[in-house]
Order: C-alpha cells, then sequence, then structure tokens
C-alpha cells in the first residue's frame, strides 16, 4: 500500500522563441503510510515543482500521480491570509475538507484548531496577525494549519528555509513526530542536512529524476 506515487512524472516550461525546457525528466517515487522521505538537489533542480505535482498543485505535462484526498501543505513563505487571525488562518483548510470522512463541527474544529496551535507554542498568540509575528512563528501556524484536518500526507517546501537555527530545530521536532504513533507520510523538499536527517530516506532530484 503507498499513499503517494508518481509514474513516469514529466514537466516542461515553454518560453517563446525558445526550444521547451524540460524540468522533470521522468520521476517515478512511492511513499508508504508513515515514511518521511526528504527531497534534495541544487537550486532550480525543479523540487518545488515536483512537490507542486505531488499536491496537485500543478499538472505535469505527462505522467500521473496517485496522492491521498486528504493532504497538508507546509509552505517555504508561509501563504498566510494577512487579514485573519492565526486562528482563522488555521481554521482556513477546514472549510473545504472533510476530517476522516466526516464533516468538522464549527466547535470541533475550532478546538482542533487551538489543539494544534498551544502545540507548537503558540497559545497566547492565536488572535494576533501575522503583521504581529515573526518568520519563525508564522511557520509555526503554517504548519498547524497543514496538520488541521489530520491529513494522510503532510508536503512541505523548505520548512526550515527562512528560520533560525533554534526555531528551525523546533519545526523538525514537530515534523519528525508526526508518524509517531500514526500513519501520515512526510514528504520534505530541503537543503538542509538537518532537516533531511529526521526523514526514512533521502532522494535527490537530478537531472529531472530522482536518484
Amino acid at each position: 500500500m503507498i499513499v503517494l506515487g508518481s509514474i513516469d512524472i514529466r514537466k516542461s516550461f515553454r518560453i517563446p522563441g525558445q526550444k521547451p525546457i524540460e524540468v522533470l525528466r521522468g520521476v517515478n517515487i512511492a511513499v508508504q503510510p508513515g515514511e518521511k522521505v526528504a527531497i534534495i538537489g541544487r537550486s532550480g533542480a525543479g523540487k518545488s515543482t515536483l512537490l507542486n505535482i505531488l499536491g496537485g498543485l500543478e499538472k505535469p505535462t505527462y505522467g500521473t500521480v496517485t496522492r491521498p484526498e486528504n493532504i497538508g501543505f507546509v509552505f517555504q513563505s508561509y501563504h498566510l491570509m494577512p487579514e485573519l487571525t492565526m486562528l482563522e488562518n488555521v481554521l482556513l483548510p477546514t472549510m473545504a475538507k472533510r476530517f476522516r470522512g466526516k464533516a468538522l463541527l464549527p466547535g470541533a474544529s475550532r478546538l482542533r484548531a487551538e489543539e494544534l496551535l498551544t502545540k507548537v507554542g503558540l497559545a497566547n498568540r492565536m488572535h494576533h496577525l501575522p503583521a504581529e509575528l515573526s518568520g519563525g512563528e508564522m511557520q509555526r501556524v503554517a504548519l498547524a494549519r497543514a496538520l488541521v484536518t489530520d491529513p494522510d500526507l503532510v508536503l512541505a517546501d523548505e520548512p526550515t528555509g527562512n528560520l533560525d537555527a533554534l526555531t528551525g530545530a523546533e519545526i523538525l521536532k514537530i515534523l519528525s513526530d508526526l508518524s509517531a504513533g500514526k500513519t501520515v507520510a512526510l514528504v520534505m523538499v530541503t537543503h538542509s542536512p538537518e532537516a533531511a536527517a529526521i526523514c526514512d530516506r533521502v532522494l535527490t532530484l537530478a537531472d529531472g529524476v530522482l536518484k
């Protein structure tokens, strides 16, 4: 059984007047429930593009992806809504998703969001706006938002890339504990050796394929 799989994923970008740029040239991956996988590689290798395709945010030029319905995303640039409080940002995915096949009641959603914000150390910042928080705090909110619907798979793009060493270590501890006693899988794009070290497997994206 796999929670995420891809077969011969290819992705090309067309620039007017130039030949297509082939970024992904046949990517195959299979991720088991509860498995943590790091994808590393040089800048510009196509790691974020691959992650977006695996999560359904971009379409491949060719190939197929098998993924669960319930996916949590952790973006390097946070992608928080500036006019919403931290609690409201975390609640956003519950408005469009179902929790393990059941509709989330408003009260249950709020309790889940408050529990996660407390877990990431932001119990006293729930009603602040993003502009009032540090980068590390915003990344914690982004992580809580990714987990609020109890996903089967978490996709993380450079989750410690904008953080200092101490805050990055705290985020990695939370990500490392994701699969403890659960079946949630993690696929993480990273340049950080410390981040890659928490994973069960480390794959390198080079020349458009995973090695």
